[in-house]
């Protein structure tokens, strides 16, 4: 279990790590085109909420709400600054890191059930990585063909709390 932890961490903190990147190279002049910002969001917001032992208790850090579970599509209520997103992503970080610290045996058979999904927590913790990989492409994506730069690549985090 230590060995997968070790994995699961540095390829899940290496995704994190290249979010982080595609947010700080985006420029200011970009943050509120091509809804950059909110994919920004979108994607932190996911992450927080997949990272949840207990996703009915879900609840996102000030000034966050729950809007990205409106059915709707609604967008928060303002663009959120680029300083309160790489805020949100640490608090993330944190959570992901402790999250995986904390498997074992017993641990790792608990289920994330929502009405949409019932995974296992290693499970959750691939699908979790899987979305955020997803958007930081989107992200980088959008950098490069506007802006033409991109978040870098990232093989292994070396971050640990």
């Amino acid at each position: 279990m230590e060995e997968i932890k070790e994995i699961l961490w540095k390829q899940f903190g290496a995704v994190i790590d290249m979010l982080e990147s595609s947010i700080l190279v985006c420029p200011e002049s970009f943050w509120d085109k091509k809804d950059f910002w909110y994919s920004a969001y979108h994607t932190i917001f996911w992450l927080d909420y997949y990272s949840s032992v207990k996703p009915d208790e879900f609840s996102p850090p000030q000034p966050f709400s729950l809007s990205e579970f409106d059915p709707k599509g609604i967008l928060p209520e303002r663009i959120y600054l680029k300083e309160e997103l790489l805020e949100y992503l640490e608090h993330c970080r944190k959570k992901v890191f402790f999250l995986i610290e904390g498997l074992n045996e017993e641990t790792s058979k608990e289920r994330f059930i929502t009405k949409k999904k019932n995974y296992n927590r290693i499970e959750m913790i691939l699908y979790n990585m899987r979305h955020v990989q997803h958007h930081v492409g989107q992200l980088n994506l959008l950098l490069r063909q506007n802006v033409d730069t991109a978040g870098k690549w990232v093989s292994q985090t070396n971050k640990k709390y």
